[in-house]
């Protein structure tokens, strides 16, 4: 199983995450991994939440430009070359890795990494038959 992303569109000016962040959690919205790039006129804002529908539906509500996509959550030792073997996987079986970035998740003695991929089917394909531990929810 996936797991639901929300993108949001953010023009490169002070106080917009800020805004975005404060929205997300007065609505009792917990976040789980996040991770933003810039250009110089916008920000993409990438979020992993625990109640996608909602936060999606708030964004809009106003005014954000967000879309939902979905990407892997993949458990990965916490060690050197953890994240390797993924990727190392990923390649070997055609797995096209779009971006990744970490989870803010913690208590455990993984780490997770999410993954966006080409064809999302085909990297839980490999996932599956390589027996890798995957999140499908937090």
């Amino acid at each position: 199983m996936a797991l639901k992303q929300i993108s949001v569109f953010l023009e490169n000016k002070s106080g917009r995450l800020a805004e975005v962040s404060a929205l997300i959690s007065d609505a009792g919205i917990n976040f789980r991994a996040i991770s933003i790039a810039d250009t110089a006129d916008f920000g993409i804002l990438r979020m992993i939440v625990d109640k996608p529908d909602d936060a999606l539906k708030l964004l809009e509500a106003r005014g954000f430009t967000a879309r939902e996509n979905l990407v892997l959550g993949v458990e990965v030792e916490d060690h050197p070359g953890g994240m390797a073997g993924v990727m190392k996987l990923f390649d070997e079986n055609d797995v096209n890795i779009e971006y990744l970035y970490s989870s803010l998740e913690s208590g455990t003695e993984n780490a997770v990494i999410i993954f966006k991929v080409e064809d999302v089917q085909h990297g839980i394909n490999i996932l599956e038959k390589y027996d890798v531990s995957r999140i499908s929810h937090f």
